[in-house]
């Protein structure tokens, strides 16, 4: 398989997993100790790195730092905002298209030498 879409694959896996870690407990556990809460994220947490340690291994062959961090950040937005809206029932805001152009830009300029 192609070394970026195994990074993005990954990478989108993983994003999951960190996206519950930070914020799942919000709504699951708002009852508990916070100490808790942070016990069962770290669990959530470890599943996270056993996928985004090899995507970053295996992206960083053919991107470079810069670009597998951009294509993170994009892939966190893409999962956080439905995660917000459908999970924790947040409201649809225009700031997350907002932040998605400023992304749009982030990938444009991180990108561009290998356009050109």
């Amino acid at each position: 398989m192609n070394p970026v879409a195994s990074t993005i694959i990954l990478l989108i896996c993983s994003n999951i997993f960190m996206t519950f870690a930070w914020y799942a407990h919000l709504k699951e556990l708002s009852g508990r100790l916070w100490i808790i809460a942070a016990l069962i994220s770290w669990g959530i947490a470890l599943f996270e790195y056993l996928l985004q340690v090899p995507a970053n291994r295996i992206g960083y062959t053919v991107l470079s730092v810069g670009q597998l961090k951009i294509i993170q950040e994009v892939i966190t937005l893409s999962v956080f905002v439905p995660f917000s809206l459908f999970y924790l029932k947040e409201p649809l805001k225009l700031d997350y298209l907002w932040a998605g152009f400023c992304l749009v830009g982030a990938v444009f300029f991180i990108f561009r030498s290998r356009f050109s």
